[in-house]
């Protein structure tokens, strides 16, 4: 019970914040200290940053700007990352607030844009800033939630845009996943944006267990001796579990074992140099994944998320569940699925049932599994993501971009391996990942604790595992770059000088300029010590440092002619390998294989560097490199090679060697090219010069000076650190106002494109101030020299596609097919077109477009002629929710380019173009009520 002054300073607080006590009693449970501290501050009129785990209820600080906004009579911006998110977050405020005060604008939909509240990806806000549009009248509050979206690569620029450019009026409420670096982003936000609190909370509302599967058991992770770890909120470099280090002596000494078994004996056995703990040598049991799940519902675990990074593992494990009988619902938990998922899906045509596997979706959602990626159909994924939220789903096989952003809490959290395909590689998950993926684990008001399961593989190391699940570094780094679209909206709204100043004011520069701020201090003290370095080698017979100077100048010549005479000797014997041909019988000058061996192949695939198979003397068939050849070698005699020779027959070898012996018994080995450093050459420029410095040094005063060596060390000393400074000096420059020359290279190829000139946007500019698309300087040139003038609705759809989409792998596929005609031809254009700005692009430093991509070409085409969804998927072989995502990006280009074709006959086929695309499953993938 608090005391009567703790009482009385409660009233005062909740005094001074009316708001906040009014919409804390709409909740049926008491708010976090870190979120009454955020919701404070932003009825204080403050900006805040607010960091906290997956899970913690950070949302509650953005809904309580809508209700303030809504309660002083202003309007609240609400940005998501996708549009997923959007739809999600859109849905629950209308049932909070109504369908008159909540609005909805995403690339797809627009729902009551003017209402006070508007949910929007964070895109649309960046356009309605470019635009200038009327709908910022008013404007009080913009949440940008999953904030640390800004570290994206593609895409992450678009926050920086939003908060630099939003006006200084509205209070920006940042929402973030836990990153390290935290307090360096809102220092960032302050400097931007004015007043802004940094609120970082570390500690899960729910407490999560970690924890590894071995067979069929579920061992935890860390040693029950740690405090923190059995209490569910582990710290950096916690104790691993005793038991599962044995396990994993076991695994190695299995492995070691079979390879023993593989591998010939060599010598005795036995002898070993001492006792070692190398396990009992048994193999790891691994579980399928029925198995996975039959031991998580034995032991209460579900419902789970099991994190499989592959789509068709994710398919392929429901699959195998459902063959393998796996029911997790009651009779009326299956009556209650199929119902829903009849109703979400009753605009679905029976057609396209068949082909988007509906009947099997609903299969294994009414048994309580299913799948959750990229490649299914927006509709299903989000009867996946309400059904798991109400608890009738018990078990999602989810790719990592289940993770992102859709609110989707289980009680277990499972993954099946720690590495996954980045694009590029196979590459382990980062702790940061580790992190967001885990955080899903422990539903908040439903669980009392959280639970993270990794399945053993072989050859895990539960150490390393360890060091994955509890380190805490993982720092927000800003992806930002100026694009050509950025550039010529900037310059419309505040010319280029102003533009360069807000560029500056971007996360990435602020990041650089901190990272200069330190090697600004090291640049300092190297040259406090240059002048401490320079006073001890003070002579008082003469300037010690000119001396200095001329023996370090000869020094540099000698080495430089040792190098020339180095690569000129390399040269030589280059030239000399390439005379060789089978049969010549040569001096091997260097390396282990030394001596005289006859020639079998000269080794000549690569002319810059041939490789010579050669029989030695010791009568081994071995094929030499170019360091074997430090000097030319020549054929000193020949012998004639067998044609049937085989270097792997032990016999051949020793009667050619018998040959060789034979011709080479009376030889003389040839002169050695240069004999190793060798002397300068007599006479040449570089050799007088050093003559002319060592007539000077033998001159200098302090040539006498009986301290000369002593001076010469500190003067060393000197001179390395001065390299040094000046390497620090070039690294604070680069750094600096980095952003600001990438601007002014982007500005430079716009104005030789005439999009700028004198400070203005001309109008060829305009038109590029419309498009959106990475791959905007492209599409702007298209327009600019008519490449899409004369083409109906279905071939302009076919030939823009090639600026939007993106095969998964570059390599993946052979080539695409194309419609003909004016198709082909418009796409051959496009390709030479960007082929001519790529060449630009590197005239100034700049890399910014790809190739375009043809491989969605003709599913465009045909998909815009009418042709049924079954014969698009399987004339191009893409998943149904690829071809949805792809076609909606196809949607807003050609929206974009109706917008930035004016009044021409372009905009008309450009907007025939998108009734044509947007029907069947991409009109009602839209957007689902």
């Amino acid at each position: 019970m608090s005391s009567p002054s703790e009482a009385y300073a409660a009233f005062r607080r909740d005094q001074q914040h009316p708001v906040l006590v009014d919409f804390a009693g709409q909740y049926s449970f008491g708010l976090d200290d870190f979120q009454i501290r955020a919701c404070r501050e932003i009825e204080d009129g403050r900006g805040v940053l607010v960091a906290a785990p997956t899970g913690s209820g950070k949302t509650v600080v953005g809904e309580f700007a809508v209700h303030l906004a809504l309660a002083t009579g202003r309007k609240c911006f609400y940005t998501t990352p996708i549009k997923a998110l959007s739809n999600q977050k859109y849905h629950d405020l209308v049932e909070r607030y109504g369908s008159e005060q909540v609005g909805l604008l995403t690339g797809d939909h627009t729902i009551n844009g003017e209402a006070p509240v508007v949910v929007m990806t964070t895109e649309v806000l960046r356009n309605m800033l470019y635009a200038g549009s009327r709908t910022l009248l008013g404007l009080g509050f913009v949440v940008m939630d999953e904030v640390h979206y800004l570290a994206d690569r593609a895409r992450g620029a678009v926050w920086e845009e939003v908060i630099i450019h939003l006006p200084e009026s509205v209070s920006v409420v940042s929402l973030s996943a836990t990153v390290s670096n935290a307090e360096e982003f809102g220092e960032w936000l302050a400097t931007v944006r004015g007043d802004t609190t940094t609120i970082v909370e570390e500690r899960r509302p729910v407490p999560l267990f970690q924890h590894v599967m071995v067979g069929r058991r579920i061992l935890d992770l860390f040693a029950k001796s740690d405090v923190d770890a059995s209490a569910g909120f582990v710290k950096e470099g916690a104790p691993v579990n005793g038991e599962l280090l044995r396990v994993s002596r076991d695994d190695w000494a299995s492995s070691r074992l079979m390879r023993d078994r593989r591998a010939p004996r060599k010598g005795r056995s036995g002898a070993t140099k001492g006792p070692r703990d190398v396990g009992n040598g048994r193999r790891v049991w691994i579980p399928s994944r029925v198995d996975v799940i039959d031991q998580l519902d034995k032991q209460g675990l579900l419902p789970a998320i099991v994190f499989i990074f592959s789509r068709v593992g994710c398919d392929a494990a429901v699959t195998q569940c459902l063959s393998a009988g796996v029911r997790l619902t009651s009779p009326a938990e299956r009556d209650e699925i199929a119902a829903f998922v009849e109703e979400r899906c009753r605009h679905l045509p029976e057609d396209d049932r068949h082909v988007l596997g509906y009947h099997e979706f609903l299969d294994g959602l009414t048994r309580g599994v299913a799948a959750h990626h990229a490649g299914m159909l927006p509709t299903f994924k989000q009867c996946v993501e309400e059904l798991f939220t109400r608890g009738l789903c018990k078990v999602v096989f989810a790719t990592e971009t289940l993770a992102l952003g859709i609110n989707m809490p289980a009680r277990t959290v499972v993954i099946e391996k720690l590495s996954k395909w980045n694009g590029e590689t196979h590459a382990d998950i980062t702790p940061g990942e580790y992190t967001q993926l885990t955080g899903r684990a422990g539903r908040r008001g439903l669980d009392v604790e959280g639970h993270g399961v990794v399945l053993w593989q072989p050859g895990m190391d539960p150490r390393e595992l360890a060091g994955l699940a509890s380190t805490r570094t993982y720092p927000l780094r800003s992806s930002f770059r100026p694009s050509y679209n950025m550039a010529v909206n900037l310059v419309a709204q505040f010319g280029r000088a102003r533009s360069r100043e807000l560029l500056e004011m971007s996360f990435a520069q602020f990041q650089a300029d901190k990272a200069v701020v330190g090697l600004a201090k090291q640049l300092h003290k190297a040259q406090e010590a240059l002048e401490g370095y320079r006073e001890a080698a003070t002579c008082h017979v003469g300037d010690f440092m000119e001396y200095a100077d001329l023996r370090r100048r000869i020094s540099e010549l000698e080495k430089g002619a040792a190098r020339a005479r180095k690569a000129d000797r390399r040269e030589e014997a280059l030239a000399s390998l390439q005379q060789l041909r089978p049969g010549d019988v040569i001096q091997v000058p260097a390396g282990k294989f030394s001596g005289f061996a006859v020639v079998i192949d000269p080794g000549l695939a690569s002319p810059t560097e041939p490789r010579p198979y050669v029989v030695t003397q010791d009568r081994q068939a071995r094929r030499l490199a170019i360091m074997d050849f430090p000097t030319p070698v020549q054929a000193l005699t020949r012998i004639r090679i067998p044609k049937s020779f085989n270097g792997r027959n032990p016999q051949m070898r020793k009667d050619l060697v018998s040959t060789l012996r034979a011709r080479t018994h009376d030889l003389t080995p040839p002169p050695r090219h240069g004999g190793g450093r060798g002397g300068p050459v007599p006479d040449g420029p570089v050799e007088r010069e050093i003559e002319e410095l060592r007539r000077q040094l033998k001159q200098h005063p302090c040539h006498q000076c009986p301290e000369r060596e002593d001076h010469s060390r500190w003067a060393e000393r000197w001179f390395k650190l001065d390299r040094d400074s000046a390497t620090l000096k070039r690294r604070v420059e680069q750094r600096t106002n980095t952003v600001a020359r990438t601007f002014d290279r982007v500005c430079d190829v716009l104005t030789a494109l005439d999009y700028l000139a004198d400070d203005k946007v001309t109008e060829r500019g305009s038109r590029l101030r419309r498009v959106y698309t990475d791959m905007d300087l492209v599409a702007a040139e298209s327009l600019r020299h008519g490449l899409w003038d004369g083409l109906d609705a279905s071939e302009l759809a076919a030939v823009l596609s090639v600026l939007v989409y993106e095969a998964r792998r570059a390599d993946d596929a052979s080539a695409p097919r194309v419609p003909g005609g004016a198709v082909s031809e418009t796409i051959a254009e496009m390709v030479r077109l960007w082929a001519e700005l790529e060449a630009l692009e590197k005239e100034h430093r700049l890399d910014f477009l790809r190739e375009p991509d043809l491989g969605f070409a003709w599913a465009a085409y045909r998909w815009a002629e009418g042709d049924d969804l079954d014969d698009v998927l399987g004339a191009v072989d893409l998943a149904a929710g690829d071809f949805v995502r792809w076609m909606k990006q196809l949607l807003d280009l050609t929206g974009q380019v109706a917008d930035a074709a004016g009044d021409t006959p372009l905009r008309r086929v450009a907007r025939e173009s998108v009734k044509r695309l947007r029907r069947g499953v991409v009109a009602y993938s839209a957007f689902s009520a």
